[in-house]
């Protein structure tokens, strides 16, 4: 009898966790991870010279301008934030905005992992290293008296390193803000996004003469990093978290060109490179299983796996099905070619020009999606298939 009265109490709150959801009117959104993500961080304080994403026709197909982000329009973040009703989110780092509708800490360049990490690796020249999880983190944390008002949250506390075989505690907060009611209770009615993160971390390698099997090496200490990220979150008074998985990179046009070999072996049946997005399978696997076992670990939240590779992967399979024309080729670029890509003759670069319908293609730059592509996503992280569970449900 007892243990029946439990099982339906757990279905009462699930099925009361279902309707909260499936009507939920988030507070606020606050996003986390790199150019797949950042709406301006990089760009604040002048964008670094050289930088091309500053440059037409970057930002053409919405905003008329380019507004430093890695595309031709809107983001995935960008369509979560209208799907809800909220302000596009201001970047975190832009003084005098008004962060309690949201704030945007990612930031091109960003990995996974601090530079420590790259740098006993021997590859530390080989990341911008911007902003970096933590770090990401600590700047959301830094702006909460202006999302909640009457704290502060300090530096945190890098966690302590443990004896092998003891399992991970995740550090807890002790400033005043970790017991601040009504600064959680505002946290635990906003949206969350985490990433994705790790494909710099991957970069970094592969650029740095790692192979992907080499790199796949270093896929389990990147998640637990990520699944760090999410006890940080959660610690703070985060409910609902989406942690997005990586992108089939194997499939993107700069890889398809620094990379293409003459070998068709090397090649699935859709014209993709196996080894690298086998590189992006293993690091997703291991990403799930984190994401399941923070599920059961903080069963009051709701942790979803968003599913990048899938959903791309599906857009490279059968474009048509999601209104592009290309699949494989750049949309925007001077390098001509199979792919429309070349390091020297990038989107934004002198002789650069964007094809006449971004909408028909699913690659912007060649290493970044289009607008269309990232709509797309959006909802299907909103609404599924590709969310697990979705947002909204």
């Amino acid at each position: 009898m007892a243990a029946a009265r439990v099982v339906l109490v757990a279905l009462a709150a699930a099925s009361a966790m279902s309707v909260a959801v499936s009507g939920q009117k988030f507070n606020a959104i606050f996003s986390f991870g790199d150019s797949m993500s950042d709406t301006g961080n990089l760009c604040v304080n002048g964008p670094p010279a050289g930088l091309t994403l500053t440059q037409p026709p970057y930002g053409e197909t919405f905003f008329g301008r380019a507004t430093c982000r890695c595309s031709d329009g809107r983001l995935v973040v960008d369509f979560l934030a209208e799907k809800f009703g909220l302000p596009l989110l201001p970047p975190s780092k832009k003084g005098g905005s008004d962060f309690r509708r949201g704030a945007n800490m990612a930031i091109i360049g960003a990995t996974t992992m601090d530079s420590n990490f790259f740098q006993s690796l021997g590859i530390g020249d080989k990341i911008w290293n911007n902003g970096p999880l933590n770090t990401q983190i600590q700047w959301f944390q830094q702006l909460l008296p202006s999302v909640c008002g009457s704290c502060t949250y300090p530096k945190p506390t890098p966690p302590r390193r443990r004896p092998a075989g003891r399992p991970s505690t995740p550090a807890t907060d002790s400033s005043p803000c970790a017991s601040n009611a009504a600064c959680k209770s505002y946290l635990s009615k906003s949206l969350f996004v985490l990433g994705e993160f790790g494909g710099n971390d991957y970069n970094a390698q592969l650029f740095g003469g790692y192979s992907p099997e080499q790199a796949a090496g270093q896929s389990a200490t990147i998640v637990d990093a990520i699944g760090r990220g999410v006890d940080q979150l959660v610690s703070l008074g985060a409910m609902y978290v989406v942690v997005p998985g990586v992108l089939p990179v194997g499939c993107f046009p700069i890889y398809l060109t620094l990379y293409g070999t003459s070998n068709p072996g090397d090649y699935d049946q859709h014209g993709c490179l196996t080894r690298f997005n086998s590189l992006s399978v293993r690091h997703n696997s291991l990403l799930q299983s984190k994401v399941s076992s923070l599920q059961s670990k903080y069963p009051w939240a709701r942790i979803m796996y968003a599913d990048f590779y899938s959903h791309v992967y599906d857009m490279v399979k059968s474009p048509a099905n999601y209104g592009f024309s290309t699949n494989l080729r750049a949309c925007c670029g001077a390098g001509g070619g199979k792919y429309n890509y070349q390091n020297g003759a990038r989107c934004g670069m002198a002789g650069a020009y964007a094809c006449s319908n971004p909408s028909s293609s699913l690659s912007w730059d060649g290493i970044h999606l289009t607008e269309a592509a990232y709509k797309q996503i959006a909802d299907g992280w909103v609404n599924g298939p590709y969310c697990h569970p979705p947002i909204l449900s």
